[in-house]
């Protein structure tokens, strides 16, 4: 599946709750389901710097795929990241450096989180962007 259909899908998933307390539960959800980091994992240097919570995000490349990773203290940012993981996951670097995440604005994530939790965001997309530079600079 490209990025967009990805989008695509998890815009058509959000549409079916019209409820904004049916999505933060959506996205609980989401974070629940996610297996945990092992600690050797969990280390400052894999910590998102201007995240309101603890949150580390750890990526590989196999094949010029990328793959992330991540585990965070608050349920609302594991489910936030579990989403990104899943536009991104298995997509080349420049796949990642050239899109444009549209689904965060379509489901409204943005304009229903507190400002620490948007900038958190944003941290958590230049952090993954930066993995994609690196990798890619790697070639």
């Amino acid at each position: 599946m490209t990025i967009n259909e990805i989008q695509d899908e998890i815009i058509t998933e959000f549409s079916e709750l019209d409820d904004w307390m049916d999505r933060y539960q959506m996205l609980i959800d989401l974070g629940n389901d996610q297996p945990p980091l092992p600690a050797k994992e969990k280390i400052e240097s894999n910590l998102i710097e201007g995240c309101q919570s603890r949150l580390w995000l750890v990526c590989e490349s196999h094949n010029n795929l990328l793959y992330f990773r991540a585990e965070s203290d608050a349920l609302i940012v594991k489910g936030i990241v579990m989403l990104l993981i899943r536009v991104l996951n298995g997509h080349t670097p420049d796949d990642i450096l050239n899109t444009e995440l549209y689904f965060i604005d379509k489901i409204g994530l943005r304009e229903h989180l507190s400002p620490t939790r948007s900038n958190g965001l944003l941290s958590m997309l230049k952090q993954m962007r930066m993995y994609a530079l690196a990798f890619k600079a790697k070639g």
